[in-house]
């Protein structure tokens, strides 16, 4: 690969200017909302401001430890639902027919929003972290099985008739062609599976007594009316879920390159 490429493909002048674009754009159109006073200014601060006011709480440390117990209970969340996701979609996967047995609760499940799942988990394992934890893996765990079944079931056809004319076992073929056909799923469930754990941990953090956590920042924040400090968690919370996927997406880049060919 050219020194001039990242491992997008792209240039790297041409991608450092397609990642500035985005946030300029959002500051702009707040700061022209703000200006132009399309929102009453008591409710939307100065993006200046802001940026000014969370860069400090950054610096300061007063962020840093909100960020760090969110990421950690994503990290968990995923890792329960990795564990124990991928080889029930495995398992699904190999054999449609147990597939479309079950693919009513699964779906059923991962139409209903995970939020609506807190009474019930709340019930199970109490007002602690386990709680938070076990709804956000539950919810990624849904995501994972069925993109990794699917992945297994649409497997190319070709690449397997192909190992098994040329006399490979059963586990030979499952480890050398069916799993790396997968492999794609699997990265597009684990960055699902991400985002979704994301979401219902900052919504557990706002309203399941969380004392910590951005989600538990940016409830506390709206209630004592620092605007700044409010904004400022929300932006953190979306440069987090953001910074996971593209993290996801350049090791999926990295390992999969052999995607589409």
């Amino acid at each position: 690969m050219s020194a001039l490429t990242n491992p997008l493909g792209k240039p790297n002048l041409n991608r450092g200017l397609e990642l500035v674009v985005g946030p300029l754009l959002l500051i702009l159109v707040w700061w022209v909302a703000y200006k132009a006073q399309l929102v009453n200014k008591d409710l939307l601060p100065s993006p200046i401001d802001t940026l000014h006011d969370t860069v400090s709480n950054i610096n300061a440390g007063r962020m840093t430890n909100d960020f760090a117990r969110t990421l950690t209970r994503v990290g968990y969340s995923v890792a329960i639902a990795v564990v124990a996701g991928v080889p029930a979609g495995i398992v699904l996967g190999a054999n449609a027919a147990v597939y479309r047995s079950i693919e009513f609760i699964i779906d059923f499940f991962r139409s209903t929003p995970a939020t609506a799942m807190f009474p019930l988990f709340l019930l199970l394992f109490g007002l602690g972290d386990f709680a938070k934890i076990a709804v956000a893996a539950f919810a990624s765990w849904l995501a994972i099985v069925f993109y990794v079944a699917y992945g297994v079931m649409n497997a190319r056809q070709t690449r397997i008739l192909a190992a098994h004319s040329m006399g490979a076992s059963s586990l030979r073929i499952f480890r050398d062609v069916i799993f790396y056909e997968t492999l794609p799923q699997i990265f597009l469930g684990l960055r699902t599976a991400v985002s979704m754990a994301l979401v219902v941990i900052i919504v557990a953090e706002m309203f399941i007594g969380a004392t910590d956590g951005i989600g538990h920042r940016i409830i506390d924040a709206q209630i004592s009316y620092s605007l700044t400090d409010m904004y400022g968690s929300i932006l953190v919370a979306g440069a987090m879920g953001y910074g996971l996927n593209f993290a996801l997406l350049l090791v999926e880049r990295s390992i999969v390159h052999w995607s589409g060919k």
